[in-house]
């Protein structure tokens, strides 16, 4: 069988221009990199009266090492609504190199449903994310050089919150010292590093609307405290044109395709556990714009990536989606009803009775909580046998859901011919989205509706430092902000350990931080990092290229 990888090298590409010229997109709005992939300039927005296609919105149950398959699923969809006679595009996030070197590998895709150039996207891509990391360190660079020559705004060096990032899982770089060796070199203070998807940089450009907009919310962004206790801008330490200046090209969507051709914008990569989880509102909007049809993913499980999704990008941009997708697998499923992973591909009735409820609640809270008709993508696996595919659809069929086995992976957008009716079916059909909480509730009131609207938890608790960081949001102004959790992926808990449904347990919010140019509430729950760790054998060691420049082990 060969890798995802050889499948993507041994797959013929369009010129990018073609692919444009597709979508009625003349060269004169391209920035080409190469033949393959291309920037779209803002301005296309303006230039088209062309009503807004059809939003589709593809989510999942709760990860799991088993694998779920929903960017494959996405790729697929688009693919088999353009082969059953609609115009698609979807927007995609970005891969960070964190994950790509860590543990997950590749992120575009996999099998016969993958977004191409494969290892350009997975390996700097167009630059995006070194702009984002240059114009977060930058700013840092600002705020120490401001503290070392007199510190005219009285920064206080102990409440400095703006961290260093680096587009790298480096558990080493998670807490530091700097500014040793004398004076001449600053204020020594301790500091740290965030991966840089989890920089509010990256979520300011993944929720802007254009270049004014982008300035303004950089311009916005708190990075600490003075001495008396009020917020301190980078736009009162003069940076916000110097990092828009880093950002002019990244603002732009990239343009790419899939193995059959489908155009593909991929911009933006937020991670939906430390972050809001989407791509750009801008490249989501051209998706719009250029197709009858977008088709756009939220990160991990629909309790973290959907529900901000919806809770914060869609009530920022006025965005809504017409249809949800939720996908999993029987094998997933089989592990959330405690079986172990070396014996998934057995038939398990019982496991996947224990399971079910897992993807039933991200079903019900689509639906119910927050308004929206959904299906339910089952990616099969040969070892599936039809008694677990009946009883997973019988269950669904009690939600008044259907569910439709996908087989995009294997055979492209053949194998999602019937999801991508059924989502055409469901588009047509009337819905309001809901939000989870009114953002003007207090903060602890919002958390708590998330919590048990969403997670079904049985209450929240702020810590005594987290009280104190919500009484002053709610005293400086900050308040009425939506708030983006900061969860552990694999539970609805902040327990990764507690697997399934869990019901009644409590959330644990530990540090409140205000993301004022992403416009959002941080709220730190469990032991989540803002820079992960690399595991004990790193994708990055089973990555190699040849003496001609053929990469391999990219997944």
């Amino acid at each position: 069988m060969r890798s995802d990888i050889e499948i993507a090298q041994q797959t013929p590409l369009e010129d990018i221009r073609d692919v444009a010229r597709g979508l009625g997109v003349g060269e004169e709005y391209l920035e080409l990199y190469g033949k393959r992939k291309a920037k779209l300039d803002l301005s296309l927005l303006d230039k088209t009266d062309k009503p807004d296609g059809k939003l589709i919105l593809v989510t999942a149950i709760t990860p799991t090492p088993a694998g779920e398959g929903k960017t494959t699923t996405t790729v697929g969809l688009a693919d088999a609504l353009t082969r059953i006679g609609k115009k698609a595009v979807a927007a995609l996030r970005e891969p960070s190199l964190g994950p790509v070197f860590g543990m997950k590998g590749g992120a575009a895709g996999g099998g016969y449903a993958q977004v191409v150039p494969m290892e350009d996207i997975n390996l700097h891509f167009t630059g995006d994310f070194h702009a984002v990391g240059a114009a977060n360190n930058l700013l840092a660079a600002l705020i120490d050089n401001h503290i070392h020559h007199g510190n005219a705004l009285r920064i206080d060096p102990n409440r400095v919150t703006w961290r260093r990032c680096v587009d790298m899982n480096d558990r080493f770089l998670r807490g530091i010292v700097g500014a040793l060796g004398g004076k001449v070199n600053g204020v020594t203070r301790e500091d740290g590093f965030d991966i840089t998807a989890a920089s509010e940089i990256m979520a300011v450009l993944c929720l802007s609307d254009g270049m004014a907009d982008l300035k303004s919310r950089l311009s916005d962004i708190v990075v600490g405290r003075s001495y008396d206790g009020g917020p301190v801008t980078a736009g009162s330490l003069g940076a916000a044109g110097a990092m828009t200046a880093l950002l002019k090209d990244a603002i732009k969507p990239n343009l790419v395709q899939t193995l059959e051709h489908t155009p593909v914008l991929a911009h933006g990569g937020p991670f939906a556990n430390i972050a809001h989880g989407c791509n750009t509102a801008a490249a989501t909007r051209m998706a719009l714009r250029l197709g009858d049809y977008a088709v756009t993913e939220a990160g991990f499980g629909a309790d973290l990536g959907a529900e901000k999704f919806l809770d914060i990008k869609c009530r920022a941009t006025g965005l809504r989606p017409a249809a949800v997708v939720v996908v999993a697998t029987v094998r997933a499923l089989k592990h959330h009803g405690g079986a172990p992973r070396q014996a998934l591909d057995k038939p398990d009735l019982n496991a996947l009775v224990l399971g079910l409820p897992n993807l039933l609640r991200h079903v019900d809270n689509m639906v119910n909580v927050f308004g929206l008709p959904a299906v339910v993508a089952l990616n099969r696996f040969p070892s599936d046998s039809d008694s677990e595919l009946e009883l997973v659809s019988g269950r669904l069929k009690e939600l008044n859901v259907n569910t439709v086995l996908s087989e995009v992976w294997g055979r492209g957008g053949q194998g999602g011919e019937e999801l991508a009716r059924e989502a055409v079916r469901l588009c047509e059909l009337p819905s309001e989205l809901k939000f989870a909480y009114d953002a003007g509730r207090p903060v602890a009131d919002k958390l708590r509706d998330i919590a048990v609207r969403v997670y079904r938890a049985g209450g929240v608790t702020l810590t005594p430092a987290a009280k104190k960081q919500a009484a002053w949001l709610e005293e400086q102004g900050f308040g009425g902000l939506p708030v983006c959790v900061a969860k552990t992926q694999y539970s609805f808990s902040d327990d990764p350990k507690l697997l399934g449904a869990p019901e009644g347990f409590e959330i644990t919010v530990r540090d409140l931080k205000v993301s004022a140019g992403a416009r959002f509430i941080v709220a730190q729950t469990g032991e989540i990092m803002t820079m992960p760790g690399l595991p004990a054998k790193p994708a990055a060691a089973g990555i190699d290229i040849t003496d001609d420049g053929v990469i391999s082990g990219l997944f």
